[in-house]
């Protein structure tokens, strides 16, 4: 038996790593990270999400993902049933409560924000302009930019392999990155291998790629998510 928040915590903090780092690799917002290493799982929505984001969030540190989850169901889950096994949890703190209430509230004004803008334009639309039947111009735009993945050397930069899709796909980049050194591929999804993850910095589609501190790192990445590997 182990503390499944202090770990989680302890294993951020080694890599060097912060809410906002790991936020944009792993798409789990800040307040639900730090409710993981907090262990206040009933501020988290459900609880397929807490297993989710714990396993995500092991995943993405280069934990055992599902040795957190096995931790979770053993203490928090009666029966070991899946769908309707009473959950052992902690009563709901009163902090908690209110911010349950002002999300409910901040939801409710922004429906009524909406509804009462959708008025508006109807209002607008039926009572303004002139009544010609002449569709309304379309403007015309450029196509959008083609994503690119942006690889920059630096700390004395490192060896980078890029493929696309996955390990057995098309090689696009064996080479050394020195320090202030670019590399700009187009596409939008790759496969990394990074010798010394210290010594590249990564962005794709103009978003930085946040990736864990370790060496000979082999990840998938796309413009929606940052995954760990296999070969």
């Amino acid at each position: 038996m182990f503390e499944i928040g202090n770990s989680l915590r302890e294993a951020r903090l080694r890599q060097g790593l912060d809410y906002a780092q790991v936020e944009l690799g792993t798409k789990i917002r800040s307040k639900y990270l730090k409710a993981l290493e907090d262990e206040h799982f009933e501020t988290l929505p459900a609880q397929p999400y807490v297993k989710g984001f714990l396993r995500t969030y092991a995943d993405y540190l280069g934990l055992d993902g599902q040795l957190y989850v096995d931790e979770y169901n053993s203490r928090y889950v009666v029966d070991g049933h899946e769908d309707g096994a009473p959950i052992v949890r902690r009563p709901p703190s009163a902090r908690g409560r209110r911010d349950r209430g002002v999300e409910r509230r901040v939801v409710l004004f922004a429906l009524l924000g909406i509804a009462l803008l959708t008025a508006l334009v109807i209002v607008a639309w039926k009572f303004g302009g002139d009544n010609s039947s002449s569709p309304p111009a379309v403007s015309s735009s450029s196509p959008p930019a083609p994503t690119t993945l942006r690889l920059t050397g630096v700390n004395g930069g490192t060896y980078v392999e890029v493929r696309r899709n996955s390990a057995t796909g098309t090689v696009l980049l064996q080479a050394t990155i020195p320090s202030g050194h670019k590399e700009v591929l187009d596409g939008s999804r790759f496969w990394l291998y990074v010798k010394r993850s210290g010594g590249i910095r990564v962005a794709l589609a103009g978003k930085a790629v946040s990736l864990p501190a370790r060496r000979n790192l082999r990840v998938i990445v796309t413009p929606t998510r940052t995954a760990l590997a296999n070969g």
